[in-house]
């Protein structure tokens, strides 16, 4: 495989299963030696061994995203260990299925904590880190095509979704003169742990085939394969960008 990041950093959060883990190996694959975020009682082992056998290097750092002191100390971290940090992709987040008069404060407020407030410190402490070292980078953000299209169990969720693509485009905006770039992906249905309530049922199944371009799920993988693109130099003159990977599901949203 092409080694387009040897040489340099990146970060992953949310690393030790589903998209970021499948991130982590494939940037470490292409060269880059790859930070795993993992919560503080989480192991990183499984994602640390899929990377060693790839061919790539990687080391985990512990960090909850609801915490921006953790967070903080996090990119410290991994600038010193890496000895520069030149990507970061904001990945963490949770989905708790909940209607809307059924979502506690608590909840509601653990939601943008994790996913919005964890990826506005993760970016921004990143981007600092970039702009100190003087040599540009790449941010990518996991957003959904849940900022584009409610659903009855996920509308906090779609809020926070909603919330990290304009934060993609308008840090874009502001780094692209420090030569940072910033972008956000907006999955659809991908075949994760997260995922799996949604698509366990086969009548639901079903609604999810019908309604997606591909009539499939996405694997880990090519969404990982689309992240290192936008992170790569291929991706040069791509920022303040979202990239909606299954745009089939709102065009067939009436079948």
């Amino acid at each position: 495989m092409e080694r387009r990041f040897a040489g340099k950093v990146a970060i992953v959060t949310g690393a030790t299963q589903g998209m970021g883990q499948a991130i982590s190996v494939r940037l470490a694959s292409e060269g880059a030696l790859v930070a795993v975020n993992r919560k503080p009682d989480v192991s990183a082992e499984e994602t640390l061994a899929m990377v060693k056998a790839s061919g790539g290097e990687a080391f985990d750092v512990a960090a909850d995203m609801r915490d921006p002191d953790q967070v903080k100390a996090m990119i410290a971290t991994v600038a010193k260990r890496g000895g520069r940090l030149d990507y970061v992709v904001s990945n963490a987040g949770i989905n708790p299925f909940m209607t809307w008069d059924n979502t506690p404060i608590e909840e509601f407020n653990s939601l943008f904590e994790t996913n919005v407030r964890g990826s506005w410190v993760v970016c921004t402490e990143g981007a600092r880190q970039m702009v100190a070292e003087g040599h540009g980078g790449a941010i990518v953000m996991t957003s959904s095509i849940s900022a584009h299209v409610g659903a009855p169990t996920q509308v906090a969720y779609c809020g926070t979704k909603g919330a990290i693509s304009m934060l993609a485009k308008a840090l874009g905006c502001d780094l692209g003169v420090h030569g940072i770039r910033v972008n956000a992906v907006e999955p659809g249905w991908v075949m994760t742990n997260m995922s799996a309530p949604l698509t366990e049922d086969p009548a639901a199944l079903k609604y999810y085939n019908d309604r997606v371009a591909l009539h499939r799920g996405a694997q880990p993988t090519e969404l990982a394969a689309t992240i290192a693109y936008l992170l790569s130099p291929d991706a040069s003159y791509v920022t303040a960008a979202t990239l909606l990977v299954d745009g089939g599901f709102i065009v067939n949203a009436e079948l």
